[in-house]
């Protein structure tokens, strides 16, 4: 007998690739003691380095983290790190350090809850419930308004040709290999939006391009191979849904499958083990 095989599962939409998560944080010192000592991230060491900026790696993404006036995704953004035990270990370590800020985590059954020093959310898992992850960002979770996830849905559908799913109020987008961005209907959605964005990668950049010019929805023409823009609507209804900025970037972007240097977070001074520097998934 033949195997059959679902070669549906196989297929990836127009949306390649999640890059980053971007937020301001007003102050850059703490943003990489929570990011890097607390975390266990790695701060890229080749781009904005310096006191107005920190890239923080985490796998294949990252966060940006420009200095100016704290901003506050509207959800949380999930992370798999490779262990959430020495995670557990780092986050205890520096409590005291943060005790005056927003800073607070949570150890769950399958997770761990943390809170950065400004109030945004990260949903911590462990490896193995996101394909062959080991440390990245597989989703980004949105709060937005009652009502709204089908039309979401048909927005991505429609502009971005890409599958969706909408089951118990939410809307999940899939991206590239293993991500997605999710749309959970929340009666506590605020309507305040401080510029907070995400960064994707598509492979037909011309065509959402030409749908949402022809709207007006196109924020930013930044170059030849990246634009930006912001608000959400329904396809079907023309209504606008939601606000989040999109970095849109083609795979002619000179940042495009950039390779991201990650450290082993478990590497110290004391109990140095050589070769051990890189983490290796």
């Amino acid at each position: 007998m033949a195997i059959r095989f679902n070669r549906v599962n196989q297929n990836v939409g127009n949306i390649l690739a999640m890059e980053h998560v971007n937020v301001t944080v007003p102050d850059q010192a703490v943003a990489t003691f929570f990011y890097v000592n607390g975390m266990g991230f790695t701060r890229d060491p080749y781009i904005d380095f310096g006191p107005f900026n920190v890239w923080i790696n985490v796998g294949e993404q990252q966060f940006h983290l420009p200095t100016s006036e704290p901003q506050v995704i509207r959800g949380l953004v999930g992370v798999v790190v490779p262990d959430l035990d020495q995670l557990d270990q780092r986050l205890q370590r520096i409590s005291s350090r943060l005790k005056d800020t927003h800073f607070t985590f949570a150890r769950g059954k399958e997770t761990i809850e943390v809170t950065c020093p400004w109030g945004n959310r990260i949903r911590c898992h462990g490896p193995g419930k996101f394909g062959q992850m080991k440390l990245g960002i597989p989703y980004v979770e949105l709060n937005v308004p009652a009502g709204t996830a089908a039309g979401i849905a048909r927005f991505y559908e429609r502009v971005f040709n890409v599958a969706t799913r909408v089951r118990k109020s939410m809307c999940e987008v899939e991206v590239g290999r293993g991500q997605t961005l999710k749309f959970r209907e929340s009666a506590k959605s605020s309507t305040h939006y401080d510029g907070h964005h995400i960064a994707i990668y598509v492979a037909n950049f011309s065509e959402p391009h030409g749908y949402l010019k022809s709207r007006g929805l196109i924020t930013e023409e930044s170059d030849e191979s990246q634009y930006r823009f912001q608000t959400i609507i329904d396809p079907k209804s023309g209504k606008s849904l939601f606000d989040i900025e999109h970095e849109v970037r083609s795979l002619h972007h000179p940042m495009y499958h950039r390779n991201l240097v990650n450290r082993n977070a478990d590497q110290s001074f004391f109990g140095y083990q050589k070769g051990r520097d890189a983490f290796m998934p």
